[in-house]
């Protein structure tokens, strides 16, 4: 049974993998060509053609792929009718829209496979970059094509973290001191996965995430060796009525408690 489910999700990977780089080639040809734009969330975040056209090229392939799966996609109006799924596809057409319109390299097209409430196969693929990260429950995480995992440092070392200035004020002073604060990565899915290859120790996410901005990325991170959780060291829950997410911690394994540890201050009430 399990060497089933292995082969599955293997071939939902390859799926999505070829999915996520046409979505990305449609993106990619209104990358710097001003596509137009437009507003939601009461005018706070963009969206733009591409968005809607790369979005448009995964449903395209993956429905008629998988036509028993459910669906979550930003760019897709919602339906309860997800929720009866077991397995569903949870996408993100850019992640790092205001990236992609400001003629950023960091943006990526962000899709996964979510069982029972966690992802199973994802994939975040750079098209500027020329960047695919790939993973499958039970394998290695992949960057193009090569294994990558968490950086080996240790808490005696100074952390390479992702987190707002105005956050990193309520660690402790011990600890801050041991924080470089990197400069901001506009794409929550590529800054998680900055972290599953070693480029950083850690990063902090702010609340009101949602899922379609961490599934890939939290499968490639733990398949790295790495652990998305909460502030209380749970892990991510996805496809459930509420598909937004309080403040969570992406960490490489062993350095997991540590960080929570230093972000207890700003623990929600």
């Amino acid at each position: 049974m399990c060497d089933v489910r292995t082969a599955r999700w293997q071939s939902d990977l390859e799926l999505i993998a070829d999915a996520a780089k046409q979505a990305g080639d449609v993106a990619l040809g209104f990358f710097n060509q001003s596509p137009e734009v437009w507003w939601k969330n009461g005018g706070r975040s963009p969206v733009s053609a591409a968005d809607f056209a790369a979005n448009e090229k995964l449903e395209s392939i993956l429905r008629l792929a998988r036509p028993d799966y459910g669906w979550l996609s930003e760019e897709t109006e919602d339906s309860a009718a997800r929720l009866s799924a077991e397995t569903l596809f949870v996408i993100d057409p850019i992640d790092g829209t205001r990236a992609f319109l400001g003629g950023l390299d960091l943006w990526c097209v962000s899709v996964a496979v979510v069982h029972r409430g966690r992802p199973v196969a994802g994939v975040l693929y750079a098209p500027a970059l020329d960047e695919l990260f790939e993973a499958v429950e039970g394998g290695a995480a992949m960057k193009n094509g090569e294994p990558i995992a968490v950086s080996a440092n240790g808490p005696d070392t100074v952390s390479r973290f992702a987190i707002g200035e105005d956050i990193l004020k309520a660690f402790p002073d011990p600890f801050r001191r041991k924080i470089e604060r990197v400069k901001h990565v506009p794409s929550l899915a590529y800054r998680i996965a900055m972290v599953a290859d070693g480029r950083l120790e850690g990063t902090f996410v702010k609340r009101n995430s949602h899922d379609w901005d961490l599934a890939a990325a939290d499968l490639i991170l733990e398949r790295a060796g790495g652990r998305l959780t909460d502030l209380d060291g749970r892990s991510v829950l996805y496809n459930r009525s509420e598909v937004s997410h309080a403040e969570l911690c992406g960490a490489a394994g062993p350095r997991v408690a540590e960080f929570l540890e230093g972000l207890a201050e700003i623990r929600s009430s």
